[in-house]
């Protein structure tokens, strides 16, 4: 991409407990997004030739803001950030855990695993009843050199799942590229819609969401699964990340679908190497500007293997849980993840210390 003109990001950072943070946000010297309090800003510059990055408390950003008109733009964006979480899709949760729920016989994790129904529902309920706010069904797997799949064996995989998480009355979102099943999953009480292609695979896409108005979660992702790891070239992954989805939200908006209704997931494990991945999970703040929710989709994921040398996917559950607390403390609200019991138990316990940290402590 050629920027004509420089384009400035913000990232928030310095993120502080609770207590310290309602104190601090009270003179403008802090700021709370998805729920944490950060104390400082970087402002980040770009231009074709080169990065200028500076990092600002808050107050100073605030006198920058009143002499520069872009900075005040992007930054009045984070000022009615708080906004978005006040949205139905959160409704009194905190956070949200999106169970995953692969009915395939190829994904990375736990292909074939849940591929047969009786074992889908009790693992949907299994989900459910230890914290999932919505169980993710997918029928094609993306992991990196997968296949695609025939929409109509897909609409086949997912159909009987679906049926019975509504009657049921468990939320559902529904993994999928593919605008035939969107439909499908819509007339059968779908709520969400995850395109991990950010609509690209399917041009009727966009049509459909609209339609039924779902939610949408848009990800990132360069080309398909097939060709993903070939195309991980960028000039600033975590930059060139947000002005994909920056893109998407317009063109979504474009077509009649209100910004309300979207969610964003910078699409880790899909098209980045290990050093790209962890860029992006330190920071994953950055996406905050862009006005809708976050998601993140770590679980088990490949990076952690490279990091821990845990090479079975289901070994990969101390660093799931160790990058899905770091995500929470930039303000990252989405988790989708396979261990639903053990996440959800970890973010309790993370934010009650965080949230609920008293500054009463005796000198002895």
């Amino acid at each position: 991409m050629i920027y004509a003109e420089n384009k400035y990001y913000l990232r928030p950072n310095c993120s502080i407990d609770h207590d310290y943070g309602t104190s601090l946000s009270k003179s403008d010297d802090a700021i709370k997004l998805g729920g944490v309090f950060f104390s400082h800003i970087e402002v980040i510059e770009r231009n074709r030739k080169k990065l200028i990055r500076n990092n600002y408390p808050l107050k100073k950003l605030y006198k920058l803001t009143k002499i520069n008109n872009k900075l005040k733009e992007l930054f009045e964006k984070l000022l009615i950030n708080k906004q978005i979480y006040k949205r139905k899709l959160f409704k009194k949760n905190k956070y949200l855990i999106f169970g995953i729920l692969n009915l395939t016989p190829d994904s990375f994790s736990d292909g074939g695993k849940y591929f047969h129904h009786s074992k889908s529902i009790q693992q949907a309920k299994y989900m459910y009843n230890n914290g999932a706010s919505y169980i993710d069904v997918g029928g094609e797997s993306t992991r990196p050199g997968a296949t695609k799949v025939n929409s109509n064996d897909e609409i086949l995989r997912v159909m009987p799942s679906l049926q019975a998480l509504r009657s049921l009355d468990i939320p559902v979102s529904l993994d999928t590229r593919n605008s035939s099943t969107m439909e499908f999953g819509a007339l059968s009480g779908v709520e969400i819609i995850n395109d991990v292609s950010g609509l690209e695979n399917d041009k009727l896409s966009i049509d459909i969401v609209k339609k039924y108005k779902k939610n949408l979660i848009i990800m990132h992702m360069p080309g398909n699964p097939k060709t993903m790891m070939k195309n991980n070239n960028y000039q600033n992954v975590v930059l060139d990340v947000y002005d994909y989805l920056e893109k998407k939200i317009r063109f979504c908006e474009s077509k009649g679908i209100d910004k309300s209704k979207i969610i964003v997931d910078p699409g880790i494990g899909f098209g980045k190497d290990l050093e790209q991945n962890l860029d992006i999970l330190r920071n994953l703040s950055i996406f905050h500007t862009l006005q809708c929710p976050i998601m993140i989709g770590l679980s088990r994921k490949r990076f952690i293997s490279s990091i821990s040398k845990a090479y079975e996917p289901k070994n990969r559950l101390g660093g799931t849980i160790s990058a899905s607390l770091s995500a929470l403390q930039q303000g990252i609200k989405i988790h989708r993840v396979h261990d639903v019991l053990e996440i959800n138990q970890s973010i309790k316990v993370f934010e009650k210390i965080l949230n609920q940290w008293k500054r009463n402590i005796s000198v002895l």
